[in-house]
């Protein structure tokens, strides 16, 4: 089945203002834009909703029921319990809140291992836990490739290991990591997983449920909706470590690690990513199915479309001898975040880029431990071009022109 483009960029009002008309957006991995369904719950709520929730007055009944509504869509979607989702003001704050959580939890001399393909959000937290005495073993990229080889991990674990974070899909390197394998490997040895989600999660909500982690996060505000950081914490984890919220808040899983009070809004607009999902599947499906069901299906239309979309780009990029593609060339086990490094700074050339209306980012991105690692100045960056479900093949062939006129 092939994705409809012209439906889904229906449901996306950045797609049919004047200001945006022509222009290709090629930095999606730095946020997304915000599908119609989001704004509109959000619209509907701050117009209202806005009181406080939970009340017997019927805007606040209201506003509580859109709270609970998109809690319970989005978990069942991610095929976890209702109380294992947590909302917080973004995953790189969620991850100070768990870093804490575990320093009061383990011991000193015990070890977390983290990796230098990370965003810094999973791993500049972790590493500042070795002040408290954890140790932190770096579970280290291929310097050529970025590939993270899970044999490697292996000889890292050991009876002392309490936790292994790691990406899904790095924002520069791109390439999907096998999150079952590794939280199985993980698992054996008696550790916890922590997945950053950020960076895949917009090519399609994934089955946490199935995948396995202990702990999912990702970014609201890169999935087409509000700027909220969504974590996942399943049970068995989240009932040993300590509560880091109020105290009379303690018996609730999904409040445990939110210790700032909830942007109320927010949290009911997210309901609208579930809304969207069900759009898309309604569109081009049909028939009825259980959320997760509902969102296997989407998730596996918009990995087609973009691996479509992404075969050209990375066969574009790997033919020039002046650019160095970070990450895997083949479009079936990466996401649709293409980092190249030139020889001028990324950030240089992705504004010649503006000037023929393709929309790119240039810089570090959070990322110069891989950048580092892979030997790529920080300072000079890198250029990236990331995209999504609703990208189309022109805006492709608009992003390759550019390229052959600024290269």
């Amino acid at each position: 089945m092939t994705l409809d483009t012209d439906f889904v960029r229906s449901q996306f009002p950045a797609f049919s203002v004047p200001e945006l008309c022509g222009q290709a957006f090629f930095e999606n991995a730095g946020g997304s834009y915000t599908c119609g369904a989001v704004i509109d719950r959000l619209t509907r709520f701050y117009t209202t909703r806005k009181v406080q929730p939970y009340a017997p007055y019927a805007a606040s009944r209201l506003a509580g029921e859109e709270m609970d509504d998109a809690h319970a869509r989005l978990a069942a979607i991610l095929g976890v319990e209702r109380d294992e989702l947590s909302f917080g003001p973004s995953t790189t704050q969620n991850v100070y809140v768990l870093a804490q959580a575990f320093a009061e939890m383990m011991t000193p001399g015990e070890a977390i291992v983290v990796t230098n393909q990370d965003h810094e959000a999973n791993s500049g937290p972790w590493r500042r836990l070795a002040a408290r005495g954890i140790e932190i073993r770096e579970w280290q990229i291929d310097p050529e490739t970025g590939h993270l080889e899970p044999a490697d991990l292996e000889e890292l674990l050991d009876d002392s290991v309490r936790l292994v974070c790691f990406p899904h899909c790095s924002n520069v390197v791109g390439e999907i990591n096998p999150v079952t394998e590794i939280t199985a490997l993980a698992h054996a040895a008696g550790a916890f997983t922590c997945v950053d989600g950020v960076s895949y999660a917009p090519h399609g909500l994934p089955d946490v449920g199935g995948l396995g982690p202990d702990i999912y996060l990702f970014s609201a505000y890169k999935t087409y909706g509000p700027h909220q950081g969504l974590m996942v914490i399943r049970h068995a984890l989240g009932s040993l470590l300590p509560n880091q919220g109020h105290p009379f808040n303690g018996d609730a899983l999904y409040k445990r690690f939110t210790p700032a009070g909830p942007d109320h809004a927010q949290i009911a607009a997210c309901a609208g990513m579930a809304d969207y999902v069900d759009a898309l599947y309604a569109h081009h499906i049909g028939a009825e199915a259980e959320p997760a069901e509902k969102a296997r299906a989407v998730h596996d239309l918009m990995r087609a479309h973009e691996i479509s979309l992404l075969a050209p780009v990375l066969d574009a990029v790997s033919t020039r001898t002046s650019v160095r593609l970070i990450g895997p060339a083949e479009a079936e086990i990466r996401a649709p975040t293409v980092a190249l490094a030139l020889e001028r700074p990324g950030a240089a050339v992705a504004a010649d880029l503006a000037a023929h209306g393709v929309m790119a980012g240039g810089g570090d991105f959070y990322a110069g431990r891989p950048l580092e690692a892979m030997g790529v100045s920080p300072e000079k960056g890198v250029l990236r071009l990331s995209f999504t479900h609703y990208t189309t093949a022109a805006e492709i062939d608009q992003l390759l022109a550019a390229l052959d006129a600024v290269l």
